[in-house]
């Protein structure tokens, strides 16, 4: 699956933070609930208009944002 078919960005939507597909439920939200290790089928029954890949897809979001290089810069002698 790729999450990027999942997870949308709109500037005019919760303040251009990532959302599953289109709707007002954050990435941040889900990842948030997993954290709190709120099982994945609870989330699903609060949230029924959530499936599955969803939660997948927010998972491999967060974890493609955190695999970024970080320059540090080298003080001159």
């Amino acid at each position: 699956m790729n999450y990027l078919e999942r997870i949308t960005i709109n500037p005019n939507q919760c303040g251009g933070r990532p959302c599953v597909r289109g709707m007002r439920i954050r990435v941040k939200d889900v990842l948030e609930m997993l954290a709190a290790r709120v099982p994945e089928a609870e989330i699903l029954q609060d949230f029924p208009y959530l499936e599955s890949e969803d939660i997948d897809a927010c998972l491999q979001y967060a974890a493609a944002q955190s695999d970024h290089v970080i320059l540090v810069g080298t003080a001159a002698a």
